[in-house]
């Protein structure tokens, strides 16, 4: 299957999900998360305001920041992607795709050593990624090599094994729970 029929299947199985499936899997991986010894060495969190049927990740955050971290998320200039520091997680805005981002266009995030958030439509064990298609992170990450890189995602957007491209930054890290057929 190439990316472009691995990326419909995989929303297709996404849009399927009922909003309680996806709250409740969201909580599980945020206790996942919490629990991650990275995420408990972090200082700065560089997260991602969710999409569609994405993971919930603005309590994630919201937590991370009652944790004493920093938070950063993404803003798209173009063809480039820069983190901004990101106080008030709810001064955001539909922004490049429709998806949310910060009103503001600064400040920039300046920690290299900040736990990145990867989100993405496919994983597999070694940490292959397959993305939305922008090519954003790894352009970002190739710019930025020392950041820890985790992902988190439903158990269905775990495969075996993903084709990547010579310029596909692998994630480190990959946290994944079932969605319950129950949670409805």
């Amino acid at each position: 299957m190439d990316k472009k029929e691995l990326r419909a299947v995989i929303r297709a199985q996404k849009r399927a999900m009922t909003n309680a499936q996806i709250d409740a899997c969201s909580e599980k991986l945020a206790a996942l998360f919490r629990a991650h010894p990275l995420y408990q060495q972090a200082k700065s969190i560089y997260g991602y305001l969710p999409y569609n049927q994405e993971v919930r990740t603005v309590p994630m955050l919201r937590q991370a920041q009652l944790d004493g971290k920093r938070v950063a998320v993404p803003k798209v200039y173009g063809d480039t992607m820069k983190f901004l520091w990101l106080d008030d997680l709810s001064a955001v805005a539909p922004g490049a795709y429709n998806i949310p981002e910060p009103i503001a266009d600064g400040p920039e995030a300046d920690d290299e050593t900040a736990l990145v958030l990867m989100p993405g439509l496919a994983f597999d064990p070694e940490g292959h990624r397959c993305g939305y298609g922008g090519g954003f992170y790894d352009k970002y990450l190739a710019a930025h090599p020392k950041h820890v890189t985790l992902a988190l995602c439903y158990a269905f957007q775990m495969l075996d094994h993903l084709d990547t491209d010579k310029f596909d930054i692998p994630v480190q890290y990959v946290i994944s729970a079932p969605v319950e057929e129950g949670e409805a």
